[in-house]
């Protein structure tokens, strides 16, 4: 029996060391491979740098008024971020009038900023009277009458003319696929002083004035502007994002570099480290056997949260791993309970496994009334929070998680397995035994 625990104690600390080698280099096997946590793991504004910018509305909307049109700015910006592929932006209000819009990771700030806080009013119009309309023009330069707007349309995305040239495609939704129709049909029998031109303005200039030569009934338009494939898309993010209920200006933007982020990153994870580090040597003197089976589950603890952290495509930020380390103090702290009270069954002359079995017992009380209380506290910060405080409240939640987890679980079970080793108390953390 005390062979096969041997054997169990040993293969256990095996297993955990080599989820911590490939965490931390990857493992390549033939065609097989896992890259390291390091490159698979999101980071935030202040870790990756990017660009944060405000904007204030100008609108004389106030009271609920207002807070409808911010929740609706809010809304549509959050959607043409994600057309933009950023992960994991962060987009909040400030005050009645402004929102604060964080995008880690932005290769050009510039662009990012002018899509997003583009107004993009999108209008088709009819064409009027002896004036034609060109790109380039403003509505008060032509005689129109607006037909159908942006909201109408359901998709937008790039495509190519006869000519390989991008051009920007667009699907009508069925209103928009009937008034489209009518204006054509219009256009082409030069009906109410239409003069065959239907122009597309974006923000009241024209960006497109095609001649109509047939009625399309079939929901679907081509926008051609002389695009390259980079303007095409950002017109087809505009148009899929929808219109800003009102104007935006910006009033405050910065870039953060990303060595400024990964500088304060590895000063963090070396912190981070010292304090593990001297955390070991303190439990190995003053507990022994249990200290070095404790330095174990918090290995795994730590392998745990990143894993997890990963899975869920969550984000790490410098407050982030402040909870992470908070966390793993409380990993600690419940090791220390549990130590401490083995101390005392082994001093009241109970056997060593039976000392195990009620230390356990009598700590797990403790153990969770404190984790389950700053799970709350988690809960509410993630609820109430924004931006880096949400960063910190997952990973204290998915740190007290997987802390219960390896204090509880993992410890009980390899001092158990340890007795195949030794039973001496002394080796436990008795005195004079």
């Amino acid at each position: 029996m005390k062979g096969k625990n041997t054997f169990l104690f040993v293969l256990i600390v095996i297993v955990i060391a080599a989820i911590a080698f490939v965490a931390i280099n990857g493992l390549t096997v033939g065609t097989f491979k896992i890259a390291p946590v390091s490159e698979s793991m999101n980071y935030g504004l202040d870790i990756k740098g990017g660009v944060v910018v405000v904007y204030e509305a100008e609108t004389d909307a106030t009271g609920s008024d207002l807070t409808k049109v911010m929740q609706q700015t809010k809304e549509i910006i959050s959607k043409r971020v994600n057309e933009l592929g950023l992960t994991e932006p962060v987009i909040t209000l400030q005050g009645d009038d402004r929102i604060r819009i964080e995008l880690p990771g932005v290769k050009n700030a510039q662009d990012a900023i002018d899509v997003i806080g583009q107004t993009a009013k999108l209008e088709f119009v009819i064409v009027t009277g002896d004036q034609a309309a060109y790109v380039g023009m403003t509505a008060d330069q032509f005689e129109s009458e607006p037909v159908l707007q942006g909201k109408q349309v359901s998709d937008a995305y790039v495509s190519q003319d006869e000519t390989n040239s991008p051009v920007v495609a667009l699907k009508f939704d069925s209103d928009g696929t009937d008034l489209f129709r009518d204006a054509t049909k219009r256009a082409v029998n030069g009906a109410n002083g239409a003069n065959g031109q239907i122009a597309i303005l974006l923000d009241n200039q024209v960006i497109s004035a095609p001649g109509v030569d047939s009625v399309i009934s079939d929901g679907s338009a081509i926008i051609k502007g002389g695009f390259t494939y980079d303007t095409a898309n950002d017109l087809a993010t505009l148009i899929r994002g929808g219109a800003l209920p009102v104007p935006l200006s910006e009033i405050q933007s910065s870039v953060i570099g990303p060595t400024l982020g990964l500088d304060s990153l590895n000063s963090a994870v070396n912190a981070a480290k010292i304090g593990l580090l001297l955390v070991v040597i303190f439990m190995l003197i003053y507990y022994r056997i249990p200290g070095f089976i404790a330095s174990i589950a918090l290995g795994l603890y730590a392998m745990i949260i990143v894993y997890v952290m990963v899975a869920f495509g969550a984000t790490l930020t410098l407050p982030g791993i402040a909870g992470i380390v908070l966390s793993l103090g409380m990993a600690v702290d419940a090791n220390v309970i549990i130590f401490e009270r083995l101390k005392e069954e082994m001093r009241a002359g109970k056997s060593l496994r039976a000392s195990i079995n009620s230390g356990f017992h009598r700590a797990m009380r403790t153990i969770v009334d404190s984790n389950v209380t700053t799970f709350i506290a988690g809960i509410v910060l993630f609820i109430f929070g924004q931006g880096a405080i949400k960063g910190f409240a997952v990973t204290l939640m998915i740190g007290i998680v997987a802390s219960m987890f390896t204090a509880v679980v993992v410890t009980k079970t390899l001092l158990r397995l340890s007795l195949g080793f030794t039973d001496r108390k002394k080796l436990y953390g008795a005195k004079g035994e």
